[in-house]
This record gives C-alpha cells, sequence and structure tokens, in this order.
C-alpha cells in the first residue's frame, strides 16, 4: 500500500523519513496516536516519532565495537534528537506563538516632571 502524503500519518512519515513501506520504523496507530497527543500537530507529532526512535535507538543499538563494524546507538539518537529540536522550533515559528508577548515603553505619568498639570 502507498504511503498517503496527503494524510496527516503520511505527512509525519516523510517528515521523519519513515519511507520503506515493507519495514516502517513506526506503525500508522503510533504516529496517530503521536498526533492526538499533540492535538492534529504534524510537526510535534513527527518531533516526537523523532525522540520515540531516538530512545529505540538507544535502548536496542548501544555503542559496539568489534573487529572491522562499529555502530554508536547514542550519536545517531543525539541526531535524531537534534532533528526533534528544529521540528519543534519551526512549529513555534510557524504557528506564531512567539509573538503573543511585546515591550512596552511605561511612562508613569502623562507630563514631563516638573511640568504644571493644568485642565
Amino acid at each position: 500500500m502507498a504511503i498517503d502524503f496527503t494524510t496527516d500519518v503520511g505527512k509525519v512519515r516523510l517528515l521523519i523519513a519513515d519511507l520503506d513501506e515493507d519495514a516502517f520504523l513506526l506503525p500508522a496507530d503510533v504516529i496517530g496516536g503521536y498526533l492526538v497527543l499533540n492535538d492534529d500537530a504534524v510537526l510535534l507529532a513527527a518531533a516526537d516519532s523523532l525522540d520515540a526512535i531516538a530512545t529505540s535507538e538507544v535502548l536496542l543499538a548501544k555503542k559496539i565495537r568489534t573487529q572491522d563494524l562499529s555502530t554508536d546507538g547514542p550519536a545517531v539518537a543525539a541526531e535524531l534528537r537534534a532533528q526533534a529540536a528544529k521540528l519543534r522550533d519551526r512549529f513555534v515559528d510557524d504557528s506564531g506563538t512567539q509573538a503573543w508577548f511585546d515591550v512596552v515603553g511605561y511612562s508613569p505619568a502623562p507630563h514631563a516632571e516638573g511640568e504644571e498639570y493644568r485642565w
């Protein structure tokens, strides 16, 4: 079955590069769960998916060196977490949530100091 990139699950798969239809890294129901947890925010669900893959990578693929083969699960996990952080930053930038706060000048009185107040 081909991945439908118009669905939220397909968009998450595209963002996390889970494109091998014969061996998905995460099942569709797990991605759906991340979408539910993040109120259908695709970028946040993709970030959570990458965090889950990173956790699995650390638990399963430890840092191993034998003869001519070496794997570094913690380094791969760190890179996946960095990608997840980028997706979260992108979500904040796209949603405009940082624009809700601004600095406003403060003036305690409408007149200059020492100026007479006339009605």
